[in-house]
C-alpha cells in the first residue's frame, strides 16, 4: 500500500480533541484547544531557535525530555511571551489545571500559544474553560483546528495513510500560520508563529520522533517563507497512540518518517499559501551549484528578499530582482551561465533576458495562485527547493493594526 495524503480531518485511533472560547480573542472566536491521547502517548517535538522563546515552549521543551505525553493544550490570541515568570507560572497553571481533570500528571500536559507578543496569559480565563474542554472531548478535530488560529484564513489540515509491515497506519496533521512565518527549528533549541501537531497510531519511542521530526522539520518547514521572520512561540509535535499495533523496534518507520514529511510539506504549502495578504505560492527551485548547500542559501536569500516578493505581488516577472538576490548570497557562481524559468517560460538564458514576449507570457503565470520558479545558476550537482509567497499592500495592513 503506497502512501495517499488527503487533505481532510480524519479520525486518529486513540486521540479525542475539543476547542472552546475563553475570552482571549477580542472577536469571540475560538481561542483554546485540546488534544488528549486516550493513553499515555510517545511524543516527540522540536521548537523555535529564536534566542527569544516564550514560557510555553520553555515548559514543552523541559517535559518533551521524557518522550511520553497525555495531552497538548493550545492557546491563540495571546503568544506569552517576553513574560517573565509570570507567564510561566500561567503556563503551568492552565497545564495542572488540565492534568487534574484528565487525571494525569502535570508533565504530560505540553503548553502552547500564539498571538501577541507581551501579554500574560490570563490563567483564570482559561482554567474556567478546562471543564468544558474535557467534558467535549470527541474524536473529530474540527474545533482543535479552528481555535489554533489567530490570522489564519482558514485551518489547516492534512492525513496520510500507508503501511508498516502489513499494517495499516495513518498521520493527521493540523496547523496554523500565516504571519511572523519563517520556522527553524530544532530538538530542545533555545529558539504570525506556527503550530503544527502530528497525531498517528504508528508506534514510535519518544528519543526517535524527536529525531525523525528534527529531519522532516529541517526539509518543509525549514524551507518556508512568508516574512522572513522567526516567531518565539513556533512548534512542531507529535504524538504516537501504538494503536496500530505497528512494530516499535528500530525507531522511527521509514513508511512513518515518510508519511510525517508528506503531511507537513502541504502543511507548510497551505501556511505560506495563507500569509497574511499572500495572493500567490511561489515554490523556488535552484540548482546547478557546487553543493546543496550553497543551493539553499541561494534559495533563502531569493526567497526572503522583499524586492523579489513585491514582484510576485504585482505579478512582474522582473528577473533582475531574482538574479540580484541570488548574487548577494554570498555564493559563488557565473551570472553569464544563469537561466531563469518561471512556470514553464524561459524568460533568462545565458545571463540575458529573453525579451518581452518571454515576460508577458511568464506574466500569465504569474496570476495565477501557485506556480514555480527555476533558477538554474550552472552544472553542478548542487540543489534546494523553498516554499515563498507574495508581499503586499494585506501584510503591511495586517501587521499594522495586528494589536489594535
Amino acid at each position: 500500500m503506497s502512501l495517499r495524503i488527503e487533505h481532510t480531518l480524519a479520525v486518529v485511533p486513540g486521540f479525542r480533541f475539543s476547542g472552546a472560547t475563553c475570552g482571549l480573542k477580542k472577536d469571540g472566536r475560538l481561542d483554546l484547544a485540546l488534544a488528549v491521547a486516550d493513553d499515555v502517548a510517545s511524543a516527540g517535538a522540536v521548537f523555535t531557535t529564536n534566542l527569544v522563546r516564550a514560557a510555553p515552549v520553555e515548559i514543552a521543551a523541559a517535559r518533551i525530555a521524557k518522550g511520553r505525553a497525555k495531552a497538548i493544550l493550545v492557546n491563540s490570541g495571546c503568544a506569552n511571551a517576553c513574560t517573565g515568570e509570570a507567564g510561566a507560572v500561567a503556563a503551568r497553571v492552565t497545564t495542572a489545571a488540565v492534568a487534574k481533570a484528565l487525571g494525569a500528571r502535570e508533565e504530560e500536559v505540553l503548553p502552547a500559544s500564539t498571538g501577541v507578543i507581551g501579554v500574560v496569559l490570563d490563567e483564570a480565563k482559561v482554567t474556567g474553560q478546562v471543564p468544558a474542554l474535557v467534558g467535549s472531548l470527541s474524536e473529530n478535530a474540527d474545533t482543535f483546528s479552528q481555535a489554533i488560529l489567530t490570522t489564519d484564513r482558514g485551518a489547516k489540515v492534512v492525513h496520510a495513510r500507508g503501511e508498516i509491515g502489513g499494517r495499516s497506519f495513518m498521520v493527521l496533521g493540523v496547523a496554523k500560520g500565516a504571519g511572523m512565518f519563517h520556522p527553524s527549528m530544532a530538538p530542545l533549541a533555545p529558539h504570525a508563529t506556527m503550530l503544527a501537531f502530528l497525531f498517528t497510531d504508528a508506534a514510535a519511542d519518544g528519543r526517535s520522533l524527536t529525531d525523525a521530526l528534527a529531519r522532516v522539520a529541517e526539509g518543509t518547514f525549514n524551507r518556508a517563507t512568508v516574512d522572513g521572520d522567526t516567531s518565539t512561540n513556533d512548534m512542531l509535535a507529535v504524538l504516537a497512540s501504538g494503536r496500530a499495533g505497528t512494530d516499535r523496534a528500530g525507531g522511527v518507520a521509514p513508511a512513518l518518517e515518510e508519511a510525517m514529511i508528506l503531511v507537513c510539506d502541504e502543511l507548510a504549502k497551505k501556511m505560506v499559501a495563507d500569509g497574511e495578504g499572500a495572493e500567490h505560492l511561489i515554490e523556488l527551485h535552484v540548482s546547478g551549484l557546487a553543493s546543496d548547500d550553497d543551493a539553499l542559501r541561494v534559495a533563502r536569500t531569493v526567497a526572503t528578499s522583499p524586492l523579489v516578493k513585491t514582484a510576485f505581488y504585482g505579478q512582474d516577472p522582473n528577473w533582475g530582482r531574482l538574479l540580484g538576490a541570488a548574487g548577494r548570497a554570498g555564493v559563488r557562481f557565473d551570472p553569464t551561465r544563469a537561466k531563469i524559468v518561471v512556470g514553464g517560460v524561459v524568460i533568462v538564458e545565458r545571463g540575458v533576458g529573453k525579451g518581452a514576449a518571454a515576460e508577458a507570457e511568464a506574466h500569465e503565470v504569474m496570476t495565477r495562485a501557485s506556480y514555480r520558479v527555476d533558477l538554474v545558476l550552472g552544472e553542478g550537482s548542487g540543489r534546494a527547493r523553498y516554499l515563498t509567497s507574495d508581499l503586499g499592500i494585506g501584510y503591511v495592513r495586517c501587521n499594522a493594526d495586528y494589536r489594535s
